[in-house]
């Protein structure tokens, strides 16, 4: 056989087992939780490399992208960081039947600037967050509708904490702006999810939030039901693998399910 025809055939072998760049309409779009920015990146780009299809991901709060997807926002995966604003979308029949996933789960934590002097502050019945924050604001998630501030809500009033707090909080609208108040000095003090100080050197975690006082923080994951995307389900499932579980761990989350192979 000539030399030139097997390279050739060498060449349409090689490019048969990479991976194959997809049609632009089998391209993805994700909207996810804010919190997921940096994991979720990691992912998709493991993701496309390993499949050659291309993943774009919007982040904002869990209810400000739920609200996008119920007036016709074109996503085809939404990833929320509590179960409200998923059951709010599967409530409307705008998530795919048997699709959805409880994926990640994750906790809270109270954070001060990296400089602060406070350090080693208890959490408990009667803990004084007002009192704590001095003449300071407590940077907060919206506390109506972002998952993170309604955590922090229902954890603040567990405590016997949220009277006092109220009136000083800065509410952000979603919490990766919490944090953001935090690294800048802005506040003495935020609350925010532990994965998000992962990503933050300015700030520190000042304690973490007894896990009995808020609801589990659960991240689901589902199709919405818009979607033609052929592709969907196989970024689904990638979502579910051991490889996915070991980039989401790196920052934090914890995996909530079985990982698939």
């Amino acid at each position: 056989m000539p030399l030139r025809l097997i390279a050739i055939l060498s060449l349409l072998a090689a490019l048969a087992g990479a991976p194959q760049p997809a049609a632009a309409q089998d391209n993805i779009t994700v909207f996810a939780a804010a919190s997921m920015r940096n994991a979720l990146d990691e992912a998709d780009a493991a993701f496309t490399k390993a499949s050659g299809i291309k993943v774009t991901a919007s982040y904002a709060s869990s209810s400000a992208l739920a609200k996008q997807i119920e007036q016709g926002a074109p996503a085809d995966i939404f990833i929320s960081a509590n179960i409200k604003w998923m059951d709010y979308l599967d409530q409307k029949k705008l998530i795919a039947p048997g699709t959805r996933v409880n994926l990640l789960g994750n906790e809270l934590v109270l954070i001060a600037p990296k400089d602060s002097k406070l350090d080693n502050v208890k959490i408990g019945k009667g803990f004084d967050i007002a009192e704590l924050a001095g003449d300071g604001r407590i940077a907060i998630a919206d506390v109506k509708a972002v998952p993170a501030g309604l955590y922090a809500k229902a954890a603040l009033q567990s405590l016997g904490a949220w009277t006092a707090a109220e009136p000083k909080l800065a509410q952000a609208e979603n919490v990766r702006a919490t944090l953001a108040y935090v690294a800048r000095g802005e506040t003495p003090l935020g609350i925010v999810y532990s994965t998000d100080v992962k990503i933050e050197p300015k700030v520190k975690i000042v304690d973490v939030f007894p896990e009995d006082s808020y609801p589990s923080i659960t991240y689901p994951v589902a199709a919405t039901a818009e979607s033609k995307n052929m592709q969907t389900a196989r970024y689904l499932r990638f979502l579910q693998t051991w490889a996915a579980k070991a980039i989401f761990e790196k920052y934090g989350f914890r995996f909530l399910i079985r990982p698939v192979t």
